[in-house]
């Protein structure tokens, strides 16, 4: 019996190709605008940086054939063999460096979580702090591009731990992710909330539209949370990427809704970031006591990795903000290109 021939149209509403920045990328640019293999050597990419432009943009491509598509690339590409193949080498790479510099990192939920549970009393380091006694509109616009790739999906790649999940953590992340799609109302929907910040602040809420000016600090946060959520061997890490989120969020985003509203941005602008305040302080209770708490009642072997997820995102955030913070001090562009 022939297998049967899956429909094959190219996105409407997915990224667009973007410029290459190295050899990985323009190998992965080339093969999906042709159809044809990636053709590389298996050493370039065990040679690559894997915190650089050039890897990160590569897996960044390939994980989108996974969400909303790459306009122009046919739907089937998605599960490509040779792509699969190409991404699964990026994604070793990647995953290699983070868990050489993560060695030492915690191993347990609490010694991974202790520490972020309690403000510290020194803020003057915070990103969010420094927006929102300090921040300049056109900061403002930047930090909101930047965020674009992460908030115009955001809560997406969470979505894919739940069917991998039972019992009480399997409820709790659907309830947490009923709230992050608008609780059924299409206009509340997370990414529809920084759509409409994005507007407040003159810029262009296409999603994917700043990829092309997106640094691979911002890819690299946004790759991790692809990796973590595209592999049912990374649950745990998912979990725990997704719960370092929930508990960070609030204090951080009452930040930005005061720098907001002191720069005039806009009462959308403003409220993105409101909304997160109130939700995200009950999301963290529920996603540590019954995401969390349920996942390791089924699965206790997985604390490690809950642990790994959680200490994972804490050094790709912190490394995105000094790098946003250094490129300001200079008052220079965040962006590989600075904003009309």
């Amino acid at each position: 019996m022939n297998a049967p021939t899956l429909p094959s149209h190219p996105p409407a509403t997915g990224a667009g190709l973007v410029s290459g920045r190295g050899l990985l990328s323009e190998v992965v640019l080339t093969s999906l605008r042709t159809g044809l293999p990636p053709a590389y050597e298996t050493e370039t990419v065990q040679d690559a940086d894997p915190w650089g432009e050039d890897l990160q943009l590569a897996l960044y491509l390939l994980y989108e054939l996974h969400y909303r598509g790459v306009d122009g690339v046919e739907d089937s590409r998605e599960w490509d063999p040779d792509l699969l193949r190409l991404r699964q080498e990026l994604e070793a790479r990647f995953l290699q460096a983070l868990r050489a510099d993560l060695a030492n990192g915690p191993r347990t939920v609490a010694e991974a979580f202790d520490p972020i549970l309690v403000e510290p009393v020194d803020l003057s380091d915070s990103l969010s702090h420094q927006l929102e006694v300090a921040g300049e509109l056109w900061q403002l616009r930047e930090y909101a591009a930047l965020r674009s790739l992460y908030h115009l999906k955001e809560a997406d790649p969470h979505v894919w731990v739940i069917p991998r999940l039972t019992g009480r953590a399997k409820a709790a992340m659907v309830a947490i992710e009923y709230d992050e799609f608008g609780a059924g109302h299409a206009d509340r929907i997370h990414a529809r909330l920084f759509a409409d910040l994005m507007s407040d602040l003159g810029l262009d809420p296409t999603y994917g539209h700043y990829l092309d000016q997106a640094p691979a600090q911002v890819l690299a946060t946004v790759n991790l949370m692809s990796l973590f959520g595209l592999h049912r061997a990374m649950r745990g890490a998912l979990v725990g990427h997704f719960a370092c989120v929930e508990v960070t969020s609030s204090p951080g985003s009452r930040r930005l809704a005061r720098a907001m509203r002191r720069c005039g941005a806009g009462p959308s602008a403003e409220h993105f970031y409101a909304e997160h305040v109130e939700a995200d302080a009950v999301h963290e209770q529920v996603v540590r006591h019954e995401v969390i708490g349920g996942l390791l009642a089924d699965e206790p072997d997985l604390e490690v990795d809950i642990a790994f997820g959680c200490a994972a995102t804490l050094l790709l955030e912190d490394r995105l903000a000094e790098y946003i913070k250094g490129a300001w001090l200079q008052q220079q562009s965040a962006l590989r290109a600075p904003l009309a």
